[in-house]
């Protein structure tokens, strides 16, 4: 079994920056890809920010590329999503996914954190 954790979210004004972290427990069995994914109050999940094992090759959606910085440190089992510039509409529950295949789609992550709640204040 493995366990995500995420930390780091909060309530920032718009221009601010938060960093969250994501680290892993248990039996990864093999190399994995970390995934942020962001879900806003009657939205669908989205894809944020995507890292491979060697950390890389990363991903970023469009809304938020030159912003947000996906980094991972794997002697600490932990990915790090640093996101700049924030704005209101960055206001999400972030969750962090595991996957074994270097992809966008949420449907081939296997595990997930419980998410935490960014709030970006106008």
């Amino acid at each position: 079994q493995v366990q995500l954790v995420e930390s780091g979210g909060g309530l920032v004004q718009a221009g601010g920056s938060l960093r969250l972290s994501c680290t892993a427990s248990g039996h990864t069995f093999s190399r994995y890809c970390i995934a942020w994914f962001r879900q806003a109050p009657g939205k669908e999940r989205e894809f944020v920010a995507g890292i491979s094992w060697t950390g890389v090759m990363t991903n970023y959606a469009d809304s938020v590329k030159g912003r947000f910085t996906i980094s991972r440190d794997n002697a600490k089992n932990t990915v790090y999503l640093q996101m700049n510039s924030l704005k209101p509409e960055d206001t999400a529950v972030y969750s962090c996914g595991l996957s074994y295949q270097y992809t966008t789609s949420h449907d081939e992550y296997v595990y997930w954190g419980q998410g935490t709640q960014v709030t970006v204040s106008s």
